[in-house]
């Protein structure tokens, strides 16, 4: 796919309008790409406009989990957590490369929720999902068990129970690989700056925010999946009247040198009612998050405030016999969640739950409005959003995304290690950390990025971290990427290795690299 509009394209200059697509989509997050794979899939022509890089937002300021929400059990929210707890092993087959079973420990903490409750809601939450591939749960002593010598001594008691981590970016771009694969024009840097309904269809004005060129779209039908920007668009941008209001909440997070060796992570009880996690992350370092935080101003550029990073280093130490102290951050970030305003009194009781508002003015050229909605359902959306467009296209294919993998995906959900293997054996020059993860980030694609590379030399230029020429490249021509950042940042989290020198030498590499060649992903 070019970046430019081709003549055929639905995507024309101003001076021709160019062809409808059945679909067109505001917003490059998660529910936007997946809503493009979804209608691409059941043979929908699908247009994606994304201001900025994909996944710029939100949805790569997660905690980075496929979960059930343990905690939402409390508000009685059965229906969401039941469905994003099947979820978890529907995503982890259909994704292995991305996403993998992750084990959590919970210390019982005296004076808060008693052991009995906490066995109890996992209980239900091991068997409210139809569990199928991932382990109960069990009783640990900390005393005893090694899992509980990071903490301090006072906790006695805990459980182990089961989730799962997703790389949250990657996702999204790998969601709009495959509706590109499939049909779908995925154009980011692209701003929608206003849209019509005339004679029936949708008509966008666009303009792309790198050079300042102005295009056109039309659509039968619009989808507004901007994120924390959908309130904006609708009276901004669509100039719709619409009672629906969003409610900004930041979660922010920390980064802190490791904390302990094992693999498992750690969610912990607070005295304000909420929980926090520890989780092992990009191998020399451990993560804290989240918090629940009014927003206000621009969602485009949330920070982790010192008193939020002083805040999770607090909840944390109250658990680890070890300190952490603010100044032990190494990398901070926030994002800000774009909820359905429920009218719930605190930010950490606003429904999670994603809600569709769909507007049709008498029959003709719907709008469909998505509010709020957790990363681990952003499937389950997707399939809605695009149901919810049946009527304007009775003919589509049905739902299908269940069992279809993602870009790379297409090996045994516990086949990660096979597939390391054989990337060794067919490269026996990578070194086994290079090659745990490539195959973590491309899965079976990891082969299409090295080709027919004999040595380390025939990959380029290296920046660092394993990060080579031929990578970047790779994540220029199919993922999208258009700067340093992008492939530091959202392609990957080598930014947290790669020093300043090596990230000075990418963004020069990629500079003269479009200067070279200007058009993006095919």
């Amino acid at each position: 796919m070019s970046q430019s509009p081709e003549p055929d394209s639905p995507l024309a200059g101003p001076d021709g309008a160019g062809a409808a697509v059945d679909i067109a989509i505001i917003g490059g997050g998660v529910n936007g790409c997946g809503i493009a794979r979804d209608a691409a899939g059941r043979g929908l022509t699908v247009a994606l406009f994304e201001k900025d890089d994909l996944a710029q937002a939100t949805s790569s300021a997660s905690t980075k989990l496929f979960h059930g929400g343990l905690r939402y059990l409390e508000h009685y929210a059965f229906r969401l957590v039941r469905e994003a707890l099947i979820e978890r092993e529907v995503l982890i087959r259909n994704m292995p490369h991305i996403s993998w079973p992750l084990r959590f420990v919970l210390p019982h903490h005296e004076g808060l929720r008693p052991a009995w409750l906490l066995r109890l809601g996992l209980f239900i939450y091991d068997n409210l999902g139809g569990r199928k591939i991932l382990p109960g749960t069990r009783s640990l002593d900390l005393r005893r068990d090694p899992l509980g010598a990071p903490l301090k001594e006072r906790f006695a008691r805990g459980f182990e129970y089961s989730d799962a981590w997703v790389q949250d970016s990657q996702l999204v771009v790998l969601n709009a690989r495959d509706a590109a694969d499939r049909g779908a024009e995925i154009r980011t840097r692209t701003r929608v700056e206003t849209a019509e309904r005339r004679g029936g269809l949708w008509h966008l004005s666009l303009v792309d925010t790198e050079t300042g060129a102005e295009s056109t779209c039309t659509a039968q039908a619009l989808v507004n999946a901007a994120g924390p920007w959908v309130e904006e668009v609708i009276h901004g941008r669509l100039h719709q009247d619409s009672a629906d209001r969003v409610r900004l909440v930041r979660g922010s997070h920390v980064v802190v040198p490791k904390l302990y060796d094992h693999d498992r992570a750690y969610i912990f009880q607070n005295a304000d009612g909420r929980i926090i996690f520890a989780i092992p992350y990009e191998g020399r370092f451990t993560l804290l998050g989240t918090t629940d935080v009014e927003h206000e101003g621009d969602p485009g550029s949330p920070e982790c405030t010192d008193a939020e990073a002083a805040y999770l280093c607090a909840a944390a130490s109250e658990y680890f016999a070890e300190e952490i102290r603010p100044e032990s951050i190494v990398w901070r970030y926030s994002g800000v969640r774009p909820l359905h305003d429920d009218g719930a009194k605190s930010a950490s009781k606003a429904t999670r739950d994603y809600v569709l508002k769909r507007s049709d003015e008498g029959g003709e050229a719907p709008l469909l409005n998505i509010f709020g909605g957790k990363i681990t359902t952003y499937r389950k959306l997707a399939e809605a959003a695009v149901e919810q467009l049946r009527p304007w296209f009775p003919e589509m294919n049905g739902d299908w995304t269940d069992s279809a993998p993602l870009p790379g995906g297409d090996f045994p959900w516990d086949g990660i290690g096979a597939l390391r293997t054989k990337l060794l054996a067919d490269y026996p020059f990578l070194a086994p950390e290079a090659a745990s993860r490539l195959v973590r980030a491309y899965g079976t694609r990891a082969w299409e990025m090295l080709g027919e590379a004999e040595s380390a030399e025939d990959l380029g230029q290296e920046f660092g971290a394993g990060l080579t020429a031929r990578e970047v490249g790779y994540l220029m021509e199919t993922q999208w990427a258009r700067t340093a950042e992008d492939v530091l940042w959202r392609r990957s989290k080598l930014g947290l290795h790669v020093g300043d020198e090596g990230a000075a030498a990418l963004a020069a590499h990629i500079a003269a690299a479009r200067l070279a060649a200007p058009a993006g992903p095919a």
